[in-house]
């Protein structure tokens, strides 16, 4: 039986090592090479050393494009964070039943398609769309706002797309959130904004992590959600890796811009791995933190 345990553990580490080198490891390889070599208008690349596609990160019309990327993708996060941790503090207050429906519901969107619901955005954000209707009705505005192909109809998408994704992760670490810490602080004195400090916060902050990191990364890289919502003015970074390997056809600068992406991937990770040790520290909590 055990011989027979291993041999299954054996096939089944070697072909998920197997299928992840041959998908996510040669092909981030090639990417990487591809960063390195010297552009060429008709067959894409020449396999001769450049550092011209790294040079173009550093261009300063394209940070500025970066900045806006980043910072547009930090406000999504912000707030679908400012949504998902008070929404998951009340969704842990409800029985267990009620709690499963919720998730049900959250979950129910991602059956249709991104793309579909970008387009109902732009029903509700347009000049004859649903909000300005409303705010003319009531009489609040009399001429319609310029709501689409704005940064906050890019962030609006983005956060309504993206929400499910921090909710989740934060409402898995308050589900192993040890209540009795709580009911512990709360016998020693400690108000509702000190327990939520100094053993909600601290306890759950992976989760947090996680969220952020599930948020921030596809934020930047969603370029139909900027192209559809932005325009032309408001672009993020994968709309520019896009735009180089399909219009521009400069792979070097794509592939380095793609590496760019992974490394921001790779720094969230660890930033992660940190705060998960932090929570972990913070499980000693003792009497004398109150």
């Amino acid at each position: 039986m055990n011989k027979q345990f291993n041999q299954f553990r054996f096939w089944a580490i070697g072909l998920a090592t197997s299928w992840l080198a041959l998908f996510v490891l040669v092909p981030s390889l090639m990417v990487l090479v591809t960063s390195f070599l010297t552009r060429d208008a008709d067959f894409l690349i020449q396999y001769q050393f450049s550092l011209e596609g790294w040079k173009s990160v550093l261009d300063p019309s394209f940070i500025s494009l970066l900045w806006d990327s980043v910072f547009m993708a930090m406000m999504t996060a912000a707030i679908c964070l400012s949504i998902a941790y008070p929404f998951s503090i009340c969704l842990m207050g409800l029985p267990q039943r009620w709690r499963s429906i919720i998730l049900f519901l959250l979950i129910v969107p991602f059956w249709t398609n991104s793309l579909v619901r970008i387009y109902a955005i732009q029903f509700l954000l347009g000049k004859k769309g649903l909000i300005n209707q409303g705010l003319e009705f009531i009489g609040l505005i009399d001429k319609p706002l310029d709501l689409l192909y704005s940064q906050f109809a890019v962030i609006f998408g983005l956060s309504y797309i993206l929400l499910p994704f921090m909710i989740l992760p934060i409402y898995s670490s308050m589900e192993k959130l040890d209540f009795k810490l709580l009911d512990a602080a709360k016998d020693l004195g400690a108000n509702a904004t000190e327990r939520l400090l100094r053993i909600t916060l601290p306890l759950t902050l992976p989760g947090i992590i996680a969220g952020c990191l599930m948020v921030i990364l596809p934020a930047m890289g969603m370029f139909f959600v900027a192209d559809l919502l932005g325009g032309s003015k408001h672009a993020l970074l994968g709309n520019v890796i896009k735009n180089q390997f399909i219009q521009t056809r400069d792979w070097p600068f794509g592939a380095a811009l793609s590496i760019l992406m992974i490394a921001l991937l790779s720094f969230m990770l660890w930033l992660y791995y940190r705060a998960t040790k932090m929570s972990n520290r913070a499980g000693g909590i003792n009497d004398s933190n109150f």
